[in-house]
């Protein structure tokens, strides 16, 4: 079928609208029509070289939509469901079966391979162009900055027909990455304290996240002032101004001593120490933002030793099912606002989303598909 799609040429390249050919389901697949689809650092990064995404390519990987078409075996969904696009996994490896699909064993290849994870036409893509040149799909299973996208039905979420399509995307990572942080990494206990350096999107929803936990002291750290603001408004009970503010001798006074817990969500390695460096003896340092590829991070040793854990997570942890369904529950109940963080864009203007998004400007972009796509 034809669909539009917003394609990265090469390395460091724009992203440009084209038509392309796209394949109906094979087995075990799903064709979704993609309503709308987040913008996460992630595709930035990506287009500039630092996860392996072959080009010309279809990046986007918090899209959401209804299903359209299945192909042969499906039976997790039907005609008609509205999803969230979740992570793919083979299913097979260790990690998959204890539950953990976040770290399958052939993670980069299902995340960025540019083409199927699994099936009879595995390792294949399923975009090209109307001449038959092949551009590489499937980025983390779906390639959602189309109209449409073609997915692993077992990675689908239903959610829903009355939650809100339009703004659930981000639940397939970004937002999930968050709160899954919170949820399934640091679990908080009662009394604890914890720090969320960088608010964000991300840290934003590990704000809230927070506030649904028996936490009684969340720290938000950033540099701008209109991020503290909104931090508070979802749950911080303090804030530091990292400016003008040593963030790890404010987070000691604050605690009477360190953290029990320190989220870090901008992936700058001078902020990866300071969150490190705000948790003491049993704290838990979870390590969220991407760095460029080829970070490097020190620790001071003996600290360490004392019984401190550096953490890193993937998308929340656990699994997608489990995880954005609870979120789609609590954002109904008005627990987690996180549609809030939420501008939406149009398609065609996916460069001016992502310019915002880098200046600051909006938390979290949002792409809507044209109407009747």
């Amino acid at each position: 079928m034809r669909v539009t799609a917003a394609v990265v040429e090469e390395l460091d390249a724009p992203f440009t609208l084209a038509e392309l050919e796209l394949d109906e389901p094979g087995p075990g697949e799903a064709l979704v029509r993609v309503v709308a689809t987040g913008i996460c650092h992630t595709d930035e990064i990506t287009r500039h070289g630092d996860l392996p995404m072959p080009f010309p390519g279809v990046l986007g990987h918090e899209g959401a939509g209804v299903v359209e078409a299945v192909g042969p075996g499906v039976t997790g969904v039907e005609v008609g469901d509205h999803v969230v696009i979740g992570w793919p996994s083979c299913g097979t490896c260790a990690h998959c079966r204890e539950g953990q699909p976040r770290y399958c064993a052939r993670l980069g290849e299902a995340l960025c391979g540019g083409g199927r994870l699994l099936g009879p036409r595995a390792g294949e893509s399923a975009l090209r162009r109307t001449d038959g040149e092949k551009v590489h799909s499937h980025f983390f299973g779906q390639s959602s900055f189309a109209t449409h996208a073609l997915a692993w039905a077992d990675a689908l979420v239903v959610v829903p027909t009355s939650a809100p399509l339009e703004v659930l995307g981000p639940l397939a990572c970004g937002i999930a990455t968050g709160a899954g942080a919170v949820f399934n990494t640091a679990q908080p206990g009662p009394g604890s304290s914890i720090v969320v350096y960088g608010v964000g999107a991300v840290g934003l929803a590990a704000v809230m996240a927070a506030k649904l936990s028996p936490a009684t002291r969340i720290i938000a750290v950033d540099r701008h002032a209109n991020r503290l603001e909104l931090a508070r408004r979802y749950g911080a009970t303090h804030t530091i101004d990292a400016t003008d503010t040593d963030p790890v001798a404010a987070v000691h006074e604050i605690c009477g001593g360190p953290a029990d817990y320190a989220l870090e969500c901008t992936g700058v390695i001078p902020v990866v120490r300071q969150a490190a460096d705000s948790v003491g003896m049993l704290g838990t340092c979870v390590l969220i933002g991407g760095a460029p590829a080829g970070a490097e991070l020190s620790l001071d040793h003996l600290t360490t030793l004392w019984g401190k854990r550096i953490v890193g997570v993937l998308g929340g942890g656990g699994r997608s099912g489990t995880l954005i369904g609870t979120l789609v529950n609590l954002n109904a109940q008005g627990r987690f606002p996180f549609h809030e963080l939420v501008e939406l864009y149009d398609l065609p203007d996916i460069e001016k989303a992502l310019e915002d998004a880098l200046s600051g400007r909006v938390l979290k972009p949002v792409l809507r598909m044209p109407s009747g796509s």
